[in-house]
This record gives structure tokens, sequence and C-alpha cells, in this order.
């Protein structure tokens, strides 16, 4: 075997792993449709109001993420608390899939490139830079990982019957936040990225490469600018982040309808 220059390429398309989880996490009778929500203050809000059922827990060395139920628009939605970066989103979604879940989507912030782009604003990341490790084990290589087109159009749609403004927009996902640099804003900048964050792309590979659906939408919060790091508080933005989870809850029902 010639020795790889660079491991990280080293992409294997077999479908099978040593460790695979629906070999070791049980299916059961898991709702079809799931959102991930990074924002902590509103997974206990949801918790608290309307005491959901855990149906699975995903344990790790350092934290256990509860799967919570809860009826919605007259349907099984499941929930929990996003999981930050790559991997660790990855491995959360993953072990819903191999309970049952099917169709997801995320709701989470980023932090924003673009000087001229207001916080607060609704963001469809439609492709994303992959600068994360955990995408090229599902996907070859390639500069871009890319939404899937279902999802994607259940959002405009939703975004449009509501009156809601929102982008476009290619995202940089990265895996170090302390190390993004003046150049790396420019250069990401220069390819149309307006936001950085830490898992579209490696979500994006892994619907791919086990065949579910899923989606993201984001808001604009903190700014990464050449000038230097505005945090803006953009954790304190309760109702945004709020009603940012009802909108990809409302999205997530409607993926798999014509499926159903």
């Amino acid at each position: 075997m010639d020795e790889l220059k660079f491991p990280i390429l080293d992409f294997d398309a077999s479908p099978r792993a040593i460790i695979e989880p629906g070999e070791f996490i049980p299916a059961g009778d898991a709702p079809k449709h799931m959102v991930f929500c990074y924002f902590r203050e509103v997974i206990e809000k949801l918790v608290a109001e309307y005491k959901p059922e855990i149906f699975f827990t995903d344990h790790s060395e350092d934290s256990e993420t509860p799967f919570y139920e809860m009826e919605y628009q007259g349907k099984r939605l499941a929930f929990a608390q996003g999981r930050v970066g790559a991997p660790n989103a990855v491995g959360a979604m993953e072990a819903a899939i191999a309970v049952g879940v099917q169709y997801f989507i995320t709701c989470g912030g980023c932090g924003i490139l673009d000087p001229d782009l207001a916080r607060g604003h609704l963001l469809i990341p439609t492709r994303a830079i992959r600068g994360e490790g955990t995408s090229y084990h599902y996907l070859e290589p390639s500069f871009y990982a890319e939404m899937q087109p279902g999802p994607q159009a259940v959002i405009e749609n939703l975004l449009k019957e509501k009156g809601l403004p929102y982008l476009l927009t290619t995202v940089w996902t990265t895996d170090a936040f302390y190390r993004e640099t003046v150049d790396k804003i420019r250069r990401y900048r220069a390819l149309g990225a307006v936001a950085v964050e830490m898992e579209a792309s490696a979500l994006m590979a892994l619907a791919q490469f086990r065949g579910v659906d899923h989606g993201q939408i984001l808001y604009g919060g903190d700014r990464v600018l050449e000038s230097g790091w505005d945090h803006g508080r953009w954790n304190t933005r309760f109702e945004i982040r709020e009603n940012l989870f009802w909108l990809a809850a409302e999205a997530c029902l409607r993926l798999g309808v014509n499926n159903a």
C-alpha cells in the first residue's frame, strides 16, 4: 500500500464499519421526525412546559443526551439538544437513525463573516465548506458538502409562507473556533461564505451516506470579522432562538409527507 500523504482523505466507501450503530442500539417505536436544537434554554423550557417522554438516551463519556418525544400539530416529534462539533453532532444523529428516526431538521446559531449581514437574519446553508474532519469518513473528498434539495425546498417554502426573510448561502464549517484566522475569513468570504459554524458539512455528508433527510436553519449571532470578534450577547436572544425551534419543528414534520 502506498503511503498516504493526508490520511483524512483516505475515504472508504464500505457501508459497514466495525462499530455499526444499528447493531448495538436497538430500534424501537421512535418518532420519524426529529429536531436537533442547539439552544439549551429552549430545550429546558420545552421539557419544563411539555413534560415530554424520553424514548432514548445517547450516552457518551462526557455527557448524556436525552431524546424527547412530544406531540406537535397532531404528530409525533422528537427533539434533543444539539451536540457541538462535527464528531458529536454526527454521533448523536447516528444514534437517532439507529433507533428509527428518518427526517431531521437542525437549528442553531452561527458566526457572521459578512459585516453587512444583520444579527438575527435567518440563513439556509445550501452548501458548506468542509473544514472539519468527520465528513471525510462519510463522503468522498470534495471542497463542499451540500444540503439535499428536498429539505431545502421544504424550509424555503415554509419561510416564504410566513413572510420571513432568509438568505440561501454557503457556510464554512470548522472544527477549530480558535483558529478562525483573517486569511481564512477572507478566502472563504471570497467563495461566498457569510457565516462560520461547526456541524453543517458533516451532517450533510452523514445524511447522504445513511439515506435520511436532513435540513438546517441558522441565525446570525456573533460576528467573526477581520476587525475582531464581537460576541454581541448572541446567546441571550431567547425569542429568536425559541421561534427558530418552532420553525424547525414545522419544517421537520413536512419532510417525507409524500412518502408517508
